[in-house]
C-alpha cells in the first residue's frame, strides 16, 4: 500500500528553504540551536523507547550541528574561544553517549541542558545587539 503523502509538504519545504535563505547570520545560528535541541529531544525519546537506530540517527544530527557551529566560529572575537570550549565539551559528551549506552540518557539530558542555555544566551545577545535589552553591566561584577 502506498504511503499517504502530505499535500502541503512541497510548499512547506519551499517555505523552509526561503526562510533559511532570507535569514540573517544571527538568525541562522538560532535556527541551528533550535535544530540541535529538537534533534537532542528526539534522541532522548528514542533512548527512552529503546529505539537504537533512531537514537543513532538523531545523535549524529546533533553532532553535525555542534561541529558546524564550532567550525564556523569567528575567532576574531574573544568570546569565540569560550564557545569553542563548550562545543568541544559537547562533542566529547556526545561521543561518550554513543560509546557508553548505559549512561546515554543522562549524557543526552546534560547536552540538552547546555544547548538550551547556549540558545537562551544567544537570544539575549541578539536582543542586546538590536537594542531591545540593555547590555549586562560590568559594575558590581567580580574582578
Amino acid at each position: 500500500m502506498p504511503v499517504a503523502r502530505n499535500p502541503y509538504a512541497k510548499q512547506m519545504n519551499q517555505y523552509q528553504n526561503t526562510k533559511i535563505q532570507m535569514a540573517k547570520p544571527e538568525e541562522l545560528t538560532l535556527m541551528l540551536y533550535d535544530g540541535a535541541i529538537k534533534f537532542c529531544n528526539i534522541a532522548i525519546m528514542a533512548l527512552e523507547n529503546k529505539d537504537e537506530s533512531k537514537f543513532l540517527t538523531y545523535l549524529l544530527k546533533v553532532e553535525n550541528i555542534v561541529d558546524y557551529l564550532n567550525n564556523t566560529l569567528n575567532m576574531n572575537y574573544p568570546v569565540a574561544k569560550d564557545f569553542e570550549n563548550v562545543y568541544n565539551y559537547l562533542m566529547k559528551r556526545l561521543v561518550e553517549a554513543d560509546l557508553h549506552r548505559e549512561d546515554s540518557l543522562e549524557i543526552m539530558n546534560e547536552v540538552n541542558k547546555h544547548l538550551h542555555t547556549m540558545r537562551d544566551t544567544w537570544v539575549d545577545a541578539m536582543k542586546i545587539a538590536k537594542g531591545q535589552m540593555p547590555a549586562p553591566s560590568a559594575q558590581g561584577a567580580p574582578a
